[in-house]
């Protein structure tokens, strides 16, 4: 069943209701060499570009659209759009950056659009996820202190608990928010106990 069709099919079921929608997919890694993630834009594959805007900022956008029409009956809702974030740094990648900034910009215009309905949306920015995958790079470069600054799936999880049963959350729509920050916010940790701050980029001149 596609996302038009389930969308569809929940929206003729009077028991369906969706309070929460968490976008999170992300296009655009697929055989991509991690040593060539800062090159030049002029450098990197234009296929990148394609698979992050579709199977990111468009996906996200189309899942959102359909939610949204779900949500505006019940005057309720939280749309939660996963992206990365260090008040506006450069993130390193062109394609990356622009990508970025488009969910973050998305979020934004959702929320004003959405707000007369009490239905929020907001950019929730977590930091390097410790998934296989983000294990496997920094192992493969030889850097074995991940464990020291990588957040766990649950982390961001349980920002989005907090989030959800927030009754004013509509206060903090439209924002990009750290998962670090809303953890001291919150008073929440990751599962091995650690309040692990927001995410920063290295400064550079």
């Amino acid at each position: 069943m596609g996302l038009a069709a389930a969308f569809d099919h929940w929206s003729s079921t009077p028991q369906v209701r969706i309070d929460l929608l968490v976008n999170n997919a992300w296009g655009g890694y697929e055989q991509h060499d991690y040593r060539k993630f800062t090159a030049p834009f002029q450098e990197q594959q234009l296929r990148h570009w394609d698979g992050m805007f579709t199977a990111g900022v468009r996906a996200a956008l189309v899942a959102s659209r359909f939610a949204a029409s779900l949500m505006l009956p019940q005057r309720h809702g939280l749309i939660v759009n996963i992206t990365v974030w260090d008040r506006d740094k450069y993130l390193g990648n062109l394609f990356y950056d622009v990508a970025k900034g488009a969910i973050n910009r998305m979020t934004y215009g959702m929320a004003r659009e959405l707000r007369p309905h009490r239905i929020a949306a907001v950019a929730l920015a977590p930091g390097f996820i410790r998934t296989e995958r983000v294990a496997a790079s920094f192992e493969a470069v030889g850097n074995r202190d991940y464990l020291n600054f990588t957040e766990s799936p649950e982390y961001v999880g349980r920002a989005v608990v907090a989030l959800a049963c927030d009754q004013n959350v509509l206060q903090k729509s439209g924002k990009v928010l750290a998962v670090g920050d809303l953890a001291e916010e919150y008073e929440f940790t990751d599962v091995d106990g650690r309040h692990i701050p927001a995410f920063r980029m290295p400064d550079k001149e």
